[in-house]
C-alpha cells in the first residue's frame, strides 16, 4: 500500500498511539517507527500531538517529548487543563484534534500519502476531505484489544487500516516495567 516514490508525512495522535500499544502489551519505538516509515516513501514531516500538564513541575511525558524534539519529529503540544468531575476525582482534559486537523489540512496539498496514528473515530470527516484533495490516508489502530481501539467509521473511510499489532516486531519494544525488573543484577564487589 505504499509507493517508494511518494511524499508521506505522519501524523502522530501521542494518547490515543501510547493506549492502543499499551493495550497491546508493548511500548512504541519512536526511532525505529520514523525508520520504518522513511524506508517506506519519501517521508517528509513527522507530527506527533500531545497534551502536558503546565503545572506539574515534572511531567513522565517529558523526556518523550524532548527526545522527539531532537530526533527529527514536529512537536505539538498544548497546556493540558485539569479539572475535577461531579464525582470529585481529578481528571485531565487536553484534546489536540483540531491542531492535528488543521496541520494536515494544510500539508495536504504537498504530500501524496498521510499516515494516521490514531482510532479516533472524530478523524473521519478529516480523513474523507484529505482523500477528496487526492490524498492517500492509511490509519494505524487496533481491533485486537478488547475494546477495539478503532472506530468503525474511521477504518471504513481510509483507503489503508494498519493493525498496530503487525507493527509490534518493527516499532516494538517491551514496556519499560519489565526493562527494570533485574536491578540486582548490578551488584559491587569488593
Amino acid at each position: 500500500m505504499f509507493y517508494k516514490d511518494e511524499r508521506l508525512a505522519l501524523f502522530i495522535d501521542g494518547s490515543n498511539l501510547y493506549a492502543a500499544g499499551k493495550a497491546l502489551g508493548f511500548d512504541i519505538d519512536y526511532k525505529l517507527l520514523r525508520t520504518e516509515f522513511m524506508r517506506r516513501g519519501k517521508l517528509l514531516r513527522a507530527f506527533y500531538y500531545t497534551a502536558l500538564l503546565e503545572n506539574d513541575e515534572y511531567s513522565p511525558i517529558r523526556p518523550l517529548v524532548d527526545w522527539l524534539n531532537y530526533n527529527g519529529f514536529t512537536m505539538v503540544t498544548k497546556p493540558a487543563k485539569e479539572y475535577t468531575d461531579s464525582q470529585g476525582r481529578r481528571k485531565v482534559k487536553g484534546n489536540m484534534d483540531i491542531e492535528l486537523t488543521v496541520d494536515a489540512m494544510e500539508l495536504a496539498p504537498r504530500v501524496d500519502h498521510i499516515v494516521l496514528f490514531s482510532g479516533d473515530g472524530d478523524f473521519r470527516p478529516l480523513v474523507e476531505s484529505l482523500q477528496r484533495q487526492g490524498v492517500r490516508v492509511s490509519v494505524v489502530s487496533t481491533i485486537r484489544s478488547q475494546p477495539p481501539m478503532i472506530s468503525d467509521d474511521l477504518r471504513r473511510q481510509a483507503d489503508n487500516f494498519i493493525e498496530l499489532e503487525e507493527l509490534r516486531d518493527v516499532i516494538g519494544r517491551p514496556p519499560r516495567e519489565h526493562q527494570n525488573e533485574r536491578s540486582d543484577a548490578y551488584e559491587t564487589q569488593d
